[in-house]
């Protein structure tokens, strides 16, 4: 993708799954890392995976004490030109049976987190002067709900509506604000699903296949890129045709 290479990216939930798929992306496609995950370095394999251009922050973004390592680390070594939020968590129970705990605790970490660190990208890139970009995870649950996810159907929603709000506050100082919305994807979590709740998902996608990481990875790329430099406050549904 163009105008890639030499960018600072910032990444959290960076340890795995869809995460390290777009670290690994941007890596290849010539960005320096910030990547961001609650496991101590050595309890991950992204030292091997990235032995250079790699900076790693273990920290909860959910807490001030971990907002306060991600805004210092953000203005260090040239700064930051995208940031992509990808940490999420679930905590599924039908409405009746949700905890007030559960409920707060996914929005702290979907939502709440990603408009904190959003605030913290954007005063970082209209210090510098040259624009920037924001991306955060979305999902397809957020378009038409899912039983058992209340909690983070409402923050995936929010993230949407988050998103096409700071395109409108940003936009003047040249930063996009994007979301990504993955339909069922091939990951560890994906292969918990039964196998006849997964064939009925399948089933009922278009391209009858579950998504990549790759896939998500690939999305953030191109939003992160100079081939989308007029793309601003969309929701970009990367589901094989699930909620066409």
């Amino acid at each position: 993708m163009r105008g890639l290479k030499g960018k600072r990216v910032f990444i959290t939930g960076a340890a795995g799954g869809i995460g390290k798929a777009t670290a690994e992306r941007f890596y290849a496609e010539g960005a320096t890392l910030l990547l961001c995950d609650l496991r101590p370095l050595q309890d991950t394999d992204l030292q091997a995976s990235f032995p250079e251009r790699m900076h790693y922050l273990a920290a909860d973004v959910s807490s001030q004490a971990g907002l306060d390592l991600v805004e210092k680390a953000m203005a260090e070594d040239g700064g930051l030109d995208v940031i992509i939020n990808n940490a999420g968590i679930t905590k599924d129970k039908s409405a009746l049976k949700m905890s007030a705990d559960e409920w707060d605790r996914v929005i702290a970490v979907n939502l709440t987190a990603v408009f904190r660190l959003a605030q913290l990208a954007a005063r970082q890139m209209k210090l510098q002067g040259r624009g920037g970009v924001i991306l955060s995870a979305a999902s397809v649950v957020a378009h038409y709900g899912n039983f058992g996810q209340a909690n983070y159907v409402a923050t995936k929603a929010g993230v949407i509506g988050l998103t096409k709000t700071l395109a409108r506050e940003f936009g003047r100082a040249g930063i996009r604000v994007n979301a990504v919305a993955p339909g069922f994807i091939d990951t560890p979590m994906a292969r918990k699903v039964p196998e006849e709740n997964l064939a009925s998902l399948i089933e009922r996608t278009p391209m009858a296949r579950l998504g990549s990481v790759e896939d998500i990875a690939a999305a953030y790329a191109f939003l992160a890129s100079d081939d989308a430099t007029f793309i601003t406050g969309t929701c970009l549904n990367v589901d094989g045709g699930l909620v066409m």
